[in-house]
């Protein structure tokens, strides 16, 4: 988007990014990760509503990738860098909790014996669903904040819904088959055409539910910018500096 300058030739305008050091960037990353979390729990369980089959974290899962969506928009993608990687070590950390859970000595007998065989049917393969979370989650939401960055580059404060379409379909797409083919074995998933059903119905759920929200998230973005000072204050910058209103508004 061209500025118009009094002292010299049309340049492009910044892009405008909030600072990290927000209290609404702590409890979005920290939203993020317990949803991450969360997810990996879930996602140990196959789940079937007739012949659609999934599992038990696809009412929650969504929810990451708009909250990755939303933190590319308002603060940038070193910021998004920053919640991919603790999304990495809170998967990580989780597994290791559980092993050190499922490893503890019980008291004895049937009632500790029943909870110790439960707990490890239970959490004893989530090591291998967070796995298979962390390599999907890194590559789709990577994917998702490269096109939300680039995005933003281009069209500055115009275009968030096509950022949004364009990041959440790739984005997903990847992060989906990373996904299903490294979890399927555990869930209980055999042969292609259940593979072929996981995955599938996977991804047009979850880019459904977030097109849905769409109107929501891109709601909720415009609402952080207008509360994040660093973010109106740079916004004011381009503006005395000459920047066409659309190109700083939205």
């Amino acid at each position: 988007m061209p500025v118009t300058s009094t002292t010299s030739a049309p340049r492009e305008a910044p892009v405008v990014y909030a600072e990290t050091g927000s209290r609404i960037y702590a409890v979005m990353l920290a939203i993020l990760c317990v949803v991450i979390v969360l997810s990996g729990i879930g996602a140990s369980k196959g789940v079937a509503f007739g012949p659609v089959i999934t599992d038990a974290a696809f009412f929650i899962f969504p929810l990451s990738y708009i909250l990755g969506d939303s933190i590319t928009e308002i603060y940038g993608a070193r910021a998004a860098r920053i919640a991919i990687t603790m999304g990495f070590v809170v998967n990580a950390a989780s597994a290791a909790v559980y092993w050190v859970i499922i490893a503890l000595p019980g008291l004895g007998g049937d009632y500790a014996d029943a909870k110790q065989q439960a707990l490890v049917v239970a959490l004893g393969p989530v090591w291998q669903v967070v796995l298979a979370g962390m390599v999907g989650f890194a590559g789709g939401q990577s994917v998702n904040s490269l096109i939300m960055w680039l995005g933003k580059r281009r069209h500055k404060e115009k275009g968030l819904y096509a950022r949004l379409a364009s990041s959440t379909g790739l984005g997903e797409l990847v992060d989906t088959v990373l996904f299903c083919t490294i979890a399927a074995p555990v869930i209980g998933l055999t042969g292609w055409r259940q593979w072929a059903n996981y995955t599938v119905v996977g991804y047009l759920y979850k880019i459904a539910v977030q097109y849905a929200v769409m109107p929501i998230t891109a709601w909720a973005i415009r609402v952080i910018k207008r509360r994040e000072p660093s973010y109106q204050a740079a916004l004011q910058v381009i503006a005395r500096q000459g920047a066409p209103a659309a190109a700083v508004t939205g």
